[in-house]
């Protein structure tokens, strides 16, 4: 029989999961006096040693071309990608239902997603948290724009995060530092918006322009999805678990891949089962409280897992939602030629890694042919060899020698490529559970997803496509990309989980029969029991979601807080 080993220490709160929710967790809890434990699945980070910000192709072995083994399933990944971030880990399979296609990126470091995100931190408007009281799809979430906004400023004012105010309803302003000035590409592009009466804007992002807390502001050198070795950039694994360990009341356990959650005979959660990665012996932790913080699909994945007599449906899942409401960001692509770019001298494109303007939701004050909207972000121009556009643009012709190379400097920097990413609907055929009949290397039953576009997602995907080409012709631009069918995907419209926005499926609410949590993350079932990361979200609006589960967490980890030391848990 496998020997459990159970640690004697009881520690005041047990996180899952080092990224944005769990990161913010440590420092809220830490700094606020209790001990604390994080688990995390993958290994600690070392950004001097992990990170390639300033590397060269010729010093990697593949001269940093795509290294992703199983064809689209790791699309897009290269060595230059911060480490530990793939569609596909070894030994770590998920499955799709019959008809059914969904992509999972997962990390595995300390940090978590945060060390792979494209930064892009915009606040979720009032109207958002009253969806159906809006247009009658959905639900409403149990919090309102004004209990979270003191908490986006907050979040704002510590991890740093630049933009302009522009008084948008649909994108509320925020508290920022000065964005980089816009490049070539950008102006372009204003210019085409302008013409057609768009808005076009600085974005925001959660990278410093000015000196920070301890940090460096942004030395412009536009290899954030490398990673940042002078932090200018956020990630949970540089701005947030530092300060928390410099407390000395967080223990951070790497490698630690979590099965389980157990509990006492009243039904509170009191221990975490893990699998010790190293030597592949099964342990325990125990706390007073928890907060489940591993990403949205890997917790709904544990409290699935976590069946006992008390819970048969899988922890807190009496009202039977856990997986359920499964959404992810509607996507849609597109490309144009600018011939003008041609022409344009070769200079250096300074700036972030990431865009310096972006389109927000503009039609929200018109009826459309579907509910809610998109956003869409930008960008374009010559970037550090390795990760720019060149490697496309040598792809596109057939030739060798001086005239391929002639015609591959013509067009290298011509293009602008648009990204539109707006909200979904949840649907009834759209969630995950337990596969029966799968389970990874560590012995623990992986997920099994259902995903299916309503029409509304279609029609949002086709008005993206509409804009996109719209805006490229009134810039004086060529739009290449064919806007019917992609593929097999009408409009183009983005695999499921291929935006990496996954959200929802233990989601909040006041009423216990149809939500797992209530408005402060707190399980309805197991009141010593959070989730704090994505997975409590009731809607996918518009916006990247990182600033809101950033926002979220702060506020439910005061509140665990005040619990704690009231007696309350």
């Amino acid at each position: 029989m496998l020997e459990i080993i159970r640690s004697p220490k009881v520690y005041d709160v047990c996180i899952i999961g080092s990224g944005a929710a769990g990161g913010m967790a440590a420092k809220v809890l830490a700094e606020g006096g209790l001990n604390v434990v994080m688990l995390e699945a993958g290994p600690p980070v070392n950004p001097a040693k992990d990170f390639k910000m300033l590397t060269w192709p010729y010093e990697l072995a593949h001269r940093g071309a795509g290294i992703g083994g199983a064809g689209y399933e790791d699309f897009g990944r290269t060595e230059f990608m911060a480490p530990n971030g793939s569609w596909t880990i070894e030994g770590e399979p998920y499955t799709s239902g019959p008809g059914s296609t969904f992509r999972w990126f997962r990390s595995r470091i300390v940090g978590g997603r945060t060390n792979h995100w494209g930064r892009i931190a915009l606040r979720f408007a009032e109207v958002d948290f009253k969806s159906r009281s809006t247009d009658g799809m959905g639900d409403d979430w149990p919090i309102t724009y004004q209990d979270l906004a003191p908490y986006y400023d907050k979040v704002e004012s510590y991890i740093g995060v630049f933009g302009s105010k522009e008084n948008i309803p649909s994108a509320p302003d925020g508290i920022f530092l000065p964005p980089p000035k816009p490049r070539c590409t950008d102006l372009l592009v204003k210019k085409g918006c302008d013409k057609i009466s768009i808005p076009c804007v600085p974005s925001r992002l959660a990278i410093i322009t000015q000196s920070l807390n301890g940090r460096a502001a942004c030395h412009y050198c536009g290899q954030c999805g490398r990673g940042c070795t002078t932090a200018s950039n956020f990630s949970s694994s540089q701005v947030l678990i530092p300060p928390a360990l410099a407390t000395g009341r967080l223990t951070l356990m790497t490698n630690a891949m979590v099965r389980e959650i157990l509990v006492n005979k009243e039904g509170k959660a009191n221990a975490v089962s893990y699998i010790d990665k190293t030597t592949r012996a099964e342990q325990q932790v125990r706390a007073k409280a928890f907060v489940l913080a591993a990403s949205t699909c890997e917790s709904t994945r544990l409290l699935l897992n976590s069946r006992s007599t008390q819970f048969s449906q899988g922890l807190a899942n009496s009202s039977g939602v856990v997986g359920r409401y499964l959404v992810d960001s509607v996507g849609s692509d597109g490309v144009g030629y600018f011939p003008q770019l041609e022409k344009m001298p070769p200079h250096n494109h300074d700036g972030v890694g990431g865009m310096h303007f972006y389109v927000p939701w503009w039609k929200y004050d018109r009826k459309n042919d579907f509910l809610r909207g998109y956003h869409l972000e930008f960008g374009g121009g010559r970037e550090m060899p390795g990760v720019g556009e060149f490697h496309g643009v040598c792809h596109q012709f057939e030739g060798y020698g001086a005239s391929l190379k002639r015609k591959c400097r013509e067009m290298y920097g011509a293009f602008i490529g648009m990204a539109g990413r707006g909200e979904m609907i949840p649907n009834e055929n759209t969630y995950c559970e337990i596969d029966p009949n799968v389970v990874d290397e560590w012995g623990i039953p992986v997920l099994r997803f259902h995903f299916k576009w309503s029409d509304n997602e279609v029609k949002m995907a086709k008005d993206m496509q509409e804009t996109m080409r719209a805006i490229m012709e009134a810039a004086g631009g060529t739009y290449l990309t064919r806007t019917e069918t992609i593929g097999e995907r009408p409009h183009g419209i983005s695999v499921g989980g291929e935006i990496i926005h996954e959200l929802g499926t233990i989601r909040m609410g006041a009423n216990f029969k149809i939500s797992a949590l209530n408005g402060f993350c707190q399980a309805h079932d197991v009141k010593n029991l959070f989730v704090t990361d994505g997975a409590c979200f009731v809607t996918n609006p518009d916006k990247n979601p990182t600033l809101t589960i950033l926002a979220m967490s702060w506020r439910a980890s005061e509140y665990l807080l005040d619990q704690a030391k009231k007696g309350n848990l």
